[in-house]
């Protein structure tokens, strides 16, 4: 299971220096976020119930993300096509399809940062990132596994929240050396800790 005292303590430190964003919710910052060109606030809500097992985590949300109002929304992010294949299941469609599928399967999803400056979607232009709050998952659900979708939201995971995170292939279109058959059976890893062998 993922060390939960250590999250907090690591989330209590960074809650030191916390703004309260529009919506309502905390995020811990490293600096302070005044409006600034190509700054971008994450505006959608994490994916999670008490009967969560494993917790995926990105970056940030796209920009077709973002206007969609939820998570992989490029229809060329492989992101569901893996799931679906690995579950077993056909592929959801629209939003409450989505939730379905990721809830009925414990899992949860969530980005790790809640504003930064961006340029489109490109995780390697991000500047002055801050990250959400995980403490409300962890504390309603008993996650046995984080898994980073790409490298960028693996570091991010790790400078922000907990060292304790796997690293998975993204399904991001940009990761075109990953073939589908490729990304789904090096994501496999996940059914272990949903099946509860983990």
């Amino acid at each position: 299971m993922v060390p939960i005292r250590r999250y907090v303590g690591r989330a209590a430190s960074l809650h030191r220096r916390v703004f309260i964003h529009p919506r309502g919710g905390n995020l811990a910052k490293k600096t302070p976020l005044r409006a600034m060109s190509g700054q971008v606030f994450h505006t959608f809500d994490p994916v999670y119930d008490a009967r969560s097992r494993i917790l995926i985590v990105g970056s940030m949300a796209s920009v077709q993300s973002r206007r969609a109002g939820f998570y992989y929304g490029n229809p060329r992010n492989r992101f569901y096509d893996v799931l679906s294949g690995l579950l077993g299941v056909e592929k959801p469609q629209t939003t409450a399809q989505k939730i379905e599928m990721l809830l009925q399967n414990r899992i949860a999803i969530y980005d790790v940062l809640a504003a930064c400056e961006i340029k489109g979607s490109a995780d390697s232009s991000i500047k002055n990132a801050a990250p959400h709050d995980f403490t409300p998952i962890f504390r309603t659900a008993r996650i046995r596994r984080v898994f980073a979708n790409g490298r960028a939201a693996y570091q991010y995971y790790r400078k922000f929240i907990d060292e304790d995170v796997t690293a998975l292939p993204s399904t991001s279109p940009a990761n075109a050396a990953y073939k589908l058959t490729r990304l789904r059976s090096e994501w496999s890893a996940i059914l272990d800790f949903l099946n509860g062998k983990g």
